[in-house]
This record gives structure tokens, sequence and C-alpha cells, in this order.
């Protein structure tokens, strides 16, 4: 794991721990070399069950590196939707309970007059 990825994870507040490796067999083209060493890489962060799989290189070291990239990348994602579901929770909460605008309220008076006058002339209901 290279100081970048370390990097990464302290600014998400991820400790390595929390995440599990394992080294496994691939699948798929590649014959006997791909069914004799454990190449694949697969990396899981228990909180959120982020998983993440890599077996595009034929080198184990390339593989790890590009699976701790990828699970950086998610969880990143992850953290950046969080934050942008909280904000507009916000938002909404303060487009609620803001003061309705000069105009707002005149029009708003308006339409119950109008709609006052629209059922006036309806009449009573005769029994």
């Amino acid at each position: 794991m290279t100081t970048q990825i370390e990097t990464r994870l302290r600014v998400l507040g991820v400790p390595p721990s929390d995440i599990e490796e394992r080294f496994i067999r691939g699948g798929g083209p590649g014959g006997q070399k791909i069914n004799k060493t454990s190449s694949t890489v697969w990396l899981r962060h228990r909180p959120t069950g982020t998983e993440v799989r890599c077996q595009a290189e034929r080198s184990q070291a390339a593989n790890r590196e590009k699976a701790w990239r990828e699970l950086c990348d998610r969880l990143e994602l992850r953290a950046r939707a969080s934050r942008l579901a909280q904000q507009q929770a916000f938002e909404k909460g303060r487009r609620q309970t803001r003061q309705k605008s000069r105009g707002q309220k005149a029009r708003m008076i308006e339409a119950k007059k109008h709609r006052a006058k629209h059922k006036a002339q309806r009449g009573r209901v005769a029994f």
C-alpha cells in the first residue's frame, strides 16, 4: 500500500484494520497460469460492505495497487454522496421554513378571495 493510498484513507477516516484483504485464484481465460496463482485481489470495507475485486493484471502487486485505488474511489464517492444528501436536506428545511415574500403573500390572499367569491356564487344546497 503506497503513501498516497494511506493518505486518502486517513482523509476519509478509514483505518486500514477495517479493510479485509484476500488473495484468491482468478477466473476466465488464462489457462493453467490463472488456475495456479492467487493473483486476484479481493478487498472489503467491513463497516460499509463495499467490495472490490481486481484481476486486471498478471501481477499480484499491480492488482493490489489497483484494488486499493478502486476501494478508495468508491469510499470517497460514498462519502461525497452522503455529504450531498445532508446538504440537500438542510437546504430543503431552510426553504420550507423561510419567510414568504411580499408578492407571494399578496398572490395567496388574492387566490383566497377569488376562491371565496367563486364558492359564494354557488348558493346554498336546498333540502
